[in-house]
């Protein structure tokens, strides 16, 4: 089961836990938040994104994890619109047979996740560009998968 929503209002953690629970096989759920930092002194970020493009891309991502890891389930929730500090503003969770496919699914769903999805952040009148640590994290994942 994958489960990619994209939306404007918070997610309740609990429920999508609660959601990953419900396969009989599932022996590990690992689940990542991220939240909006405060960036030299702004108060709040606007993230934009393509909607059909974003929903694709998070899809593919989900499904390269759920084969690659046999995942039971694959959740990203990622919050668009207008945010402020110490908001949610992403949501990734697997369930998985066993807990190393588990930590390492969840870790590449959200790496591959900051670098292909489309969202655009905008932190006061700046756009933001991709760090270099991501797209380093990222290939490293495409590296080890090909």
């Amino acid at each position: 089961m994958i489960n990619i929503t994209i939306q404007t209002h918070d997610f309740c953690q609990n429920t999508l836990y609660e959601q990953l629970r419900g396969h009989r096989q599932t022996g590990a759920i690992v689940t990542f938040t991220g939240l909006v930092r405060e960036f030299a002194g702004e108060h709040a970020m606007q993230l934009e994104h393509y909607p059909t493009m974003t929903q694709a891309v998070l899809n593919t991502i989900a499904e390269q994890a759920t084969e690659q890891w046999q995942l039971q389930a694959a959740t990203i929730v990622h919050r668009v619109g207008r945010l402020t500090p110490c908001e949610q503003i992403v949501f990734v969770g697997v369930a998985s047979n066993h807990r190393q496919a588990a930590f390492d699914a969840c870790h590449y769903m959200i790496d591959l996740l900051k670098t292909r999805a489309p969202f655009w952040k905008k932190e006061g009148a700046h756009w933001v560009e991709a760090k270099t640590t991501d797209q380093e994290a990222a290939k490293r994942w495409l590296e080890a998968n090909s």
